[in-house]
């Protein structure tokens, strides 16, 4: 999973440093990311079944703090997407997005309270995927280190 705490620095002093995990607490990450979260709900056939909604960010504004060992990846398609789950108990706390192969796509219902202010969700109409991401102005660059 991407890098060290070092790298991790959030450039915006708007950042913030949520952490989170999976339910049963084998895996476990930090993301710097803005206190006031842009989430996806994408309805897309596999999106759909795990109820995933999402924030994207940049490789290197996540770090995998423990459970490597306890992860498990599951592609269909395209193959693109990789979502990453706990072997023990099958949460989704993050995954790396079709969208974003070059960061990662968090889950808020996995973070630990008290770092996030506001959430405001957008759908995104995953079940025409080509065409959606033709149309969509920022979410194929918001894996982006410079895109906010």
């Amino acid at each position: 999973m991407a890098g060290t705490e070092e790298e991790a620095e959030p450039r915006d002093a708007g950042y913030v440093r949520h952490t989170g995990g999976c339910h049963c607490g084998s895996v476990r990450f930090q993301v710097f990311s803005s206190p006031h979260l842009r989430v996806f709900n994408c309805d897309c056939s596999v999106c759909t079944m795990k109820q995933n909604r999402h924030f994207i960010v940049p490789q290197k504004q996540f770090t995998l703090l423990q459970g490597s060992e306890s992860l498990t990846t599951y592609t269909f398609n395209t193959h693109v997407a990789k979502h990453t789950f706990c072997k023990k108990c099958g949460v989704q706390s993050f995954y790396t997005p079709r969208s974003n192969p070059d960061g990662y796509g968090v889950a808020p219902h996995c973070l630990d309270q008290g770092t996030v202010h506001s959430i405001t969700v957008e759908d995104f109409c995953g079940q025409k995927w080509e065409e959606s991401m033709q149309k969509h102005q920022t979410i194929r660059n918001m894996s982006k280190p410079d895109s906010k």
